[in-house]
């Protein structure tokens, strides 16, 4: 009756979603605090990324990668 519909990648998109933003916000935020800028390009720019945010962020994004891998691996 009803016709079969695909769903663009599968039935995973929202963990594969995450896992991407997540890694994506952790690999950033660790970047940011091993390399920070040469010189401030702007005035007012920071010399290097905020500690602990950074370090919060990264947790924030390796937490929500490894959930989102967590779900992708038990189906």
């Amino acid at each position: 009756m009803f016709a079969e519909t695909t769903l663009l990648l599968g039935d995973n998109l929202l963990p594969l979603l995450v896992l991407a933003l997540g890694g994506a916000m952790a690999v950033g935020s660790i970047l940011a605090l091993v390399r920070p800028p040469a010189a401030p390009t702007q005035q007012g720019d920071l010399p290097r990324a905020p500690v602990v945010r950074t370090v919060t962020f990264a947790s924030i994004g390796l937490l929500a990668a490894l959930w989102a891998l967590a779900s992708l691996v038990a189906g």
